[in-house]
């Protein structure tokens, strides 16, 4: 997907979110990042909506199948578990899809303010 569709999909997701101008869609690496009041709280990559995650969505998005977000570096696989793939049963329920950002939302640090159950994940490669 080139980075243009990435940005369309992710303008097209900001809007299904909130109000138009109220989410700010950035370049993030090879994709597009979610951006309100400053505070990421999800992205788009490689076709894939990913959003932050608390302890309860974390295991609400796991009970669907869905997996953290993951990618290649330095000859390992980095897993960066305070953001999931949204289940396709949330992205199709426009209700729901707002639900789970407004709590992604809830989940994300704002500038002064970290939250301490947060943390990258790595896992070697086999």
């Amino acid at each position: 997907m080139s980075s243009e569709a990435t940005r369309r999909l992710a303008l097209d997701f900001a809007g299904q979110i909130a109000p138009a101008g109220s989410i700010d869609v950035r370049r993030f690496f090879g994709g597009s990042a979610l951006v309100r009041n400053g505070a990421q709280f999800g992205f788009v990559m490689k076709g894939m909506l990913y959003l932050r995650v608390d302890d309860a969505m974390r295991a609400e998005f796991e009970a669907d199948g869905s997996e953290p977000f993951s990618y290649r570096a330095a000859g390992r696989e980095v897993t960066v578990r305070r953001y999931y793939a949204v289940p396709a049963h949330v992205i199709d329920d426009p209700a729901l899809l707002h639900a789970y950002s407004q709590r992604a939302l809830h989940a994300t640090p704002t500038a002064g303010h970290k939250l301490s159950d947060t943390m990258l994940a790595f896992n070697p490669s086999d």
